[in-house]
C-alpha cells in the first residue's frame, strides 16, 4: 500500500577538507572534498495534489518556487517516472541559505526520495542519481546513503565511506554573503596565474578511519581568501577557534562556518562563551542517515 503523505528530513552538510584545482574545459574547478552530514536540517513533506508542483513553506528570500531546486527536482521526477497527478512540497527551512551547507542540494535530494516512495518506488537508484547529478553537484552526496564520502571531479564523484562517531559542533551562519562564484574567483586571483592547480595526491584509507586523521588533512582551499575579501567571516573563524575546540573551518564555499568539539559540554560552553545567540546553531555530526515517515 503506497502512502498518502511522505516526510522527509533533509540535513546540512559540511566540508571536513576541501582541496580546489584548476578549472576544467567547461570553466569548472575541480576539487576533491570530504563531505559530513549534520543534525541542522530542512523538513520535506510531499503528498499528492491537483496537477503540477506547488511549493509550500519556502522562504520569500529563497526566491521564485519555479528556482527551487526541490521544485525542479519534483518535475524531473514525476516526468521521468510517468506518473499522473501533480504533488505539493511543504518546506520547512531551517538549514541557513547562500551558506555553503548544501540546503537546497540536500532539499532536492529529499524531494526526489520522499517522492520515490510516494509513488511506490518506481525509479531506481541509479536513475535518481543521475537527476541528482544534473540538479547540482552536492546532490548526489545526499542521495549516497551515507553521511560521510570523498568526493572529486565537481564532487559527483562519490566514494562512500564508513561513518565516524558522531561529534558535537556549533554553525554560525554566514555574517556576509558569499556567492560561491566570488569565492573560487576570490582563490584564483590570490593564487595568480602562476599555480595551475597541478596535483598528485594519495589518501590513505587510514586518513579517514578516526576523527584525529581526518583532522591531520582538516582544510578548505577557499578559506583564506573568503576571510581575506571578508574580515567579518576571519574574525568570527577566530573567536571559534578561541573556545576549546577541536576542529574550526569555513563550512563549504559559502561564509558558514563550523566548530567541531569533542563532547557536548565544551560545544555548550562555547556556545554560552560567544553570547548565547540562538543563531549559532547547535547540532552534531551524524553517523546515520535519518529514515522517511510514511503516513
Amino acid at each position: 500500500m503506497t502512502p498518502k503523505r511522505v516526510r522527509a528530513i533533509a540535513p546540512a552538510k559540511v566540508n571536513l577538507w576541501l582541496r580546489v584545482f584548476r578549472r576544467d574545459a567547461k570553466g569548472y574547478h575541480a576539487i576533491e572534498t570530504l563531505f559530513q552530514m549534520v543534525s541542522v536540517a530542512d523538513e520535506i513533506v510531499v503528498e499528492r495534489g491537483a496537477p503540477g508542483v506547488r511549493l509550500l513553506g519556502a522562504p520569500p528570500a529563497l526566491g521564485p518556487s519555479d528556482q527551487n531546486l526541490a521544485v525542479r527536482a519534483a518535475r524531473w521526477f514525476l516526468a521521468a517516472a510517468r506518473v499522473e497527478g501533480g504533488i505539493t512540497i511543504t518546506m520547512t527551512k531551517r538549514i541557513p541559505w547562500m551558506a555553503g551547507l548544501g540546503g537546497g542540494s540536500s532539499d532536492a535530494a529529499a524531494t526526489l526520495v520522499a517522492l520515490n516512495r510516494l509513488f511506490g518506488d518506481p525509479l531506481p537508484a541509479g536513475d535518481l542519481l543521475a537527476m541528482g547529478s544534473g540538479l547540482g553537484s552536492d546532490v548526489p552526496f545526499f542521495l549516497s546513503g551515507s553521511p560521510l564520502a570523498l568526493a572529486w571531479g565537481r564532487g559527483e564523484r562519490l566514494l562512500a565511506v564508513p561513518a565516524l562517531p558522531s561529534r558535537p559542533l556549533l554553525i554560525v551562519p554566514p555574517p556576509a554573503q558569499v556567492r560561491t562564484a566570488d569565492a573560487y574567483d576570490w582563490l584564483d586571483k590570490d593564487r595568480g596565474t602562476a599555480d595551475s592547480g597541478e596535483f598528485a595526491a594519495v589518501v590513505p584509507a587510514s586518513a579517514l578511519a578516526s576523527w584525529e586523521e581526518v583532522r591531520r588533512l582538516a582544510h578548505n582551499d577557499l578559506e583564506p581568501a573568503v576571510a581575506g575579501h571578508l574580515p567579518e567571516i576571519g574574525h568570527w573563524l577566530d573567536r571559534l577557534r578561541a573556545t576549546s575546540t577541536f576542529l574550526v573551518l569555513l563550512a563549504g564555499s559559502g561564509g558558514a562556518m563550523v566548530a567541531i568539539y569533542q563532547n557536548e559540554s565544551q560545544r555548550d560552553a562555547a556556545w554560552q562563551r560567544l553570547g548565547a545567540d540562538e543563531a549559532i546553531l547547535r547540532g552534531e555530526t551524524l553517523e546515520s542517515l535519518p529514515q522517511l515517515e510514511e503516513q
